[in-house]
Parts: structure tokens; C-alpha cells; sequence
């Protein structure tokens, strides 16, 4: 079989209008926006398309909207006979990559990722916690910097790894703002505070992953049809419980992307095909290793740029 991966976006790739081209000219992406609104008691469609942008960058709806839209282009990409062997997604995209796998349903993946975003941001007040972007500096130092300004009571820790050239740091604000002024210090090309509201992926999140297991619990998640290669692991699984124990580590551990780039390498894959809003997995993994043929579904016309390309393989 063709080595295919599709990978699918996290937070941060939404914008107003997501999605609304497939609305517009596909019944089943109609049908699918509107069964989703239904499901969540919110009318998730208008946010996607109209916003305004505060309301769509709430969490509790940016990763319900970014589900939906990756579901959608999945849909439609396979609609033309095309499939993968493997996937993986960044943070709330493993929930997508299990719809894909056909581990759990489309709404239930929506309405748990809704539930996720409402967990995390009930789970830290505002202004307790904070996020930054280290550019040009090596996980391995940040990770020493963040154990020098954490304390018993005031911790920061790495929350994505992005690439081998980008590491996303959570914690308190204070170790956090720390670590970054000391990483710019230490020769960082960047150190930039994100404007988010909660900090992800980080011990502060586990009031989340406790409500988020119990939803779990009642959830029926089944065998991978394919494996999914796991955030918190960074390993390919085809296993529902475990994809179920990966989804809760998930809440409060690091995003292994760069070893989860390494492992779709490893696995033999030589085509991503990123699903949803955005181009920034395929851009990362163009960076990671240039050998890798990358391309993206999110409208009609990158649909079909997208098949075109894939039956030249």
C-alpha cells in the first residue's frame, strides 16, 4: 500500500470562515455542520464562518470548529478513494485522528472536544498561568531552564515540542515569563509570550483530565482500523483503551511532535496529507524532513489540488 499519513491541526490553525467553502457547495458538509450544532447546543457553523474572532478563539469552540472542519475535508478526500496507513494529531487533532481510525464517532468526538476546551478553561483563572514560544533554542536547555525557575509552588514545564527549532513552554506566569527572558538571554532567537487564556498541557490542566476521564469512561471508543500514533507517547497504537488513556495524558502532558514526526519517517511514509484549517503541521513537517511530499485539504480548491497530486503517486 501507498505509505499515506494524514496528520491533523491543533489549536491555533482556526480563522473566520473556516470551512465555509465546503457549506457552501457540499450537502454533506451541511449536513455535518448542522447534526454538529445540534450535538453542542451552539450554533458552531455561524461562529466558524462569521466569528467574531473573540468567539471563535474561545476554547470551547475553537476545538469543537477544528474538529468539524478536519472531519469534513477527511470526508471529502476520501470520497475519492484515497486513504492513509497511519495518522497523528497535535493536541486536540487526536481526537480527529481517531474519527478517522474509526475509534469514536464524529459527534462524540465533538462534543468531548468541546467539553475539553470548557475543562481547560475552568481549570486556571486568568492570569495565573501563561505560554511561550522559544524559537532557536534546544528542547534539552529549555527543559533546564524550566527546572531551575519551577519551585514547589510555581511550575513551568514544556508543553509542545514542536520542532526541533520551536518549543512551546506552560506553567505559572511567573516561572514562565522567566524561563523565556532567561532563554532569550541564553542565545534563543526568540522568546514570545502567546496570547492565550489558559495554560495547556501542563500540570495546572489536571483539574481538567480528571473531568475529561470521567467523560472518557462514558464514551465508547473501539479498535483503530489504523494506528494513530499517540501525542503523549510519540508510538503508533491501535488499541481503544489505550487510545482512551493517551486522550487523558494528553490534558496535562508535553505534545511530542518532533518524535512524532520522526516516527511517521520511521514508519515508512513518504505523503502527509494535512486535514482542516491551516497549513502549519505540513509546514513543520516540510521543515523536519524535506524527502516528505506534503499537501492540504481544507477547501474545494486544495481538495482537488490535493487528488490530483495524489494519483501522480
Amino acid at each position: 500500500m501507498v505509505g499515506i499519513a494524514y496528520i491533523f491541526p491543533g489549536q491555533g490553525s482556526q480563522f473566520v470562515g473556516m470551512g465555509k467553502e465546503f457549506y457552501d457547495t457540499v450537502p454533506v458538509a451541511r449536513d455535518m455542520y448542522d447534526q454538529a450544532s445540534d450535538a453542542l447546543g451552539v450554533d458552531i457553523k455561524s461562529i466558524c464562518f462569521n466569528g467574531p474572532e473573540e468567539v471563535l478563539n474561545l476554547t470551547e469552540n475553537t476545538q469543537p470548529a477544528i474538529l468539524i472542519h478536519s472531519i469534513i475535508a477527511l470526508k471529502m478526500l476520501r470520497e475519492h478513494d484515497t486513504n492513509c496507513i497511519l495518522a497523528a494529531g497535535h493536541s486536540l487533532g487526536e481526537f480527529s485522528a481517531l474519527v478517522a481510525a474509526g475509534a469514536i464517532s464524529f459527534l462524540d468526538a465533538a462534543r468531548l472536544v468541546q467539553l475539553r476546551g470548557r475543562f481547560m478553561q475552568e481549570a486556571v483563572p486568568v492570569g495565573v498561568g501563561s505560554m511561550a514560544a522559544i524559537i532557536g533554542m534546544s528542547a534539552d536547555a529549555i527543559q533546564t531552564l524550566c527546572e531551575e525557575a519551577s519551585t514547589d509552588d510555581s511550575q513551568v514545564q514544556l508543553a509542545n515540542l514542536n520542532s526541533p527549532e520551536q518549543t512551546v513552554i506552560a506553567g505559572h506566569k511567573e516561572p514562565v515569563e522567566k524561563v523565556a527572558s532567561r532563554a532569550k538571554e541564553s542565545g534563543a532567537k526568540k522568546s514570545i509570550i502567546l496570547p492565550v487564556s489558559a495554560p495547556f498541557h501542563c500540570s495546572l490542566m489536571k483539574p481538567a483530565e480528571i473531568k475529561l476521564q470521567k467523560e472518557l469512561e462514558t464514551t465508547s471508543i473501539q479498535d483503530l482500523s489504523f494506528p494513530v500514533i499517540t501525542n503523549v507517547d510519540a508510538k503508533p497504537n491501535t488499541s481503544g483503551e489505550e487510545a482512551k488513556i493517551a486522550l487523558r495524558k494528553q490534558v496535562c502532558g508535553s505534545v511530542r511532535w518532533v518524535e512524532t514526526m520522526q516516527c511517521i519517517v520511521d514508519q515508512g511514509i513518504h505523503t502527509v496529507v494535512e486535514l482542516g484549517p491551516g497549513k502549519v503541521l505540513s509546514g513543520l513537517m516540510r521543515r523536519f524532513d524535506k524527502s516528505i511530499n506534503c499537501h492540504q485539504v481544507h477547501d474545494p480548491e486544495s481538495l482537488e489540488k490535493t487528488v490530483s497530486a495524489l494519483k501522480q503517486i
